[in-house]
C-alpha cells in the first residue's frame, strides 16, 4: 500500500485554491490520508493532545511524528548537552504521549530525523541500538544528514545493521555533492515499511547557510520528469513492503501539495475514507 502525504497541514494554501489563510486539518484530510508533524520536535506533546488527533482524524488516517530534538541528540551541536537521565526520561514521555495513537493504529512511524553532526562514529552506530530499546516495540525510522554513513565499504554494513535492530531506513530525496546531504537510496531496511521523505533539489539553499535558508533550502517544485521518476522508485519499493509513506518536505514557497497530487496521479491512487473533520492541536 502506498500512501502520500506532507509535512504539517497547515502551510499548503493550494488545497484551499490560495486562500491566505492556514489550512484546517478537516481540509487537509480530505485529500491526504498521511500527515507529518514536527511539533513533537519541540515540545513532546500531552497524552490530551494525542488523543484529540486520534479521535478527530477520519478512519485510516495516519501519523508521523517527528522524535524530541533531545531524542535525535539536536543538543549536541550547540549549547550544553543535557544529560543522559533528562533524555532517558523524554524517552520514557515521548512513549506515554504516543500511546492513544498507537491503541488506535493511527501512528505510522516515529521519525528521528538526526542532524548532520551525527556521523557514523562508535557513539552513534551505539547509539541507534539505545533508540531501539528505549522505543521497544514501536515502530521507528532514521534519516540520515551526514554522508559519512554512505561511505564506500561501509553502507551495506549500515544496512544490515538497520535491519538487525527492526529500524526504518528513510529514504530522502535532497541535493547532494559527495560533502554535504546524502545521497537517494531507495533501499528497504524493514519488511512492514518503506519511507520516503522528498526535500527537493535546490542545491543553493539546502548546501549553504545564507539568507533564509531555513525556508529557501526546501523551496523547490518538482518537475513532471521528476515525479515520473519518483514514481518509479516508489512502485518498485512497493512491491516488497507491507506500506510505503511518501511525504513531501519541499514547501519553502507552498509547492509540496501540488507535487504530492501529481505523484499520486502518476501512480493512479485513489485514497478512500477521507472526510471532513476538525481538529485542535492542542
Amino acid at each position: 500500500m502506498i500512501t502520500i502525504g506532507l509535512s504539517t497541514w497547515t502551510r499548503h494554501p493550494h488545497l484551499i485554491h490560495d486562500e491566505d489563510r492556514p489550512v484546517r486539518f478537516d481540509e487537509y484530510a480530505g485529500t491526504f490520508p498521511l500527515v507529518e508533524l514536527d511539533n513533537p520536535f519541540y515540545g513532546v506533546p500531552t497524552v490530551k493532545a494525542v488523543t484529540n488527533w486520534t479521535t478527530q482524524a477520519p478512519d485510516g488516517f495516519k501519523y508521523i511524528l517527528k522524535a524530541h530534538q533531545s531524542m535525535t541528540r539536536h543538543d549536541d551541536g550547540h549549547g550544553e548537552p543535557i544529560t543522559d537521565d533528562v533524555r532517558w526520561q523524554t524517552f520514557a514521555q515521548f512513549r506515554r504521549a504516543v500511546a492513544p495513537l498507537v491503541k488506535a493504529e493511527k501512528l505510522a512511524t516515529i521519525l528521528f530525523q538526526f542532524p548532520p553532526y551525527f556521523t557514523r562514529s562508535v557513539e552513534h552506530i551505539q547509539y541507534l541500538r539505545d533508540v531501539r530499546l528505549r522505543m521497544g516495540d514501536l515502530p521507528v525510522a532514521v534519516e540520515f544528514r551526514d554522508p559519512s554513513w554512505y561511505a564506500e565499504g561501509v553502507w551495506s554494513d549500515v544496512q544490515d545493521y538497520l535491519k538487525s535492530l527492526q529500524i526504518t531506513y528513510v529514504i530522502a530525496d535532497e541535493p547532494f555533492d559527495g560533502n554535504q546531504g546524502v545521497p537517494f537510496m531507495p533501499i528497504m531496511t524493514t519488511p512492514t515499511t518503506a519511507y520516503f521523505r522528498l526535500h527537493g533539489q535546490n542545491k543553493k539553499g539546502w548546501l549553504s547557510r545564507e539568507g533564509s535558508w531555513q525556508v529557501e533550502r526546501t523551496n523547490y517544485h518538482y518537475t513532471m520528469a521528476e515525479i515520473q521518476r519518483l514514481a518509479r522508485s516508489v512502485q518498485q519499493v512497493a512491491e516488497t513492503v507491507d506500506h510505503v509513506y511518501v511525504i513531501f518536505n519541499n514547501n519553502g514557497h507552498g509547492d509540496a501539495a501540488e507535487n504530492a497530487e501529481q505523484l499520486r496521479d502518476e501512480l493512479g491512487l485513489k485514497f478512500t475514507g477521507l472526510g471532513p473533520t476538525q481538529l485542535d492541536l492542542f
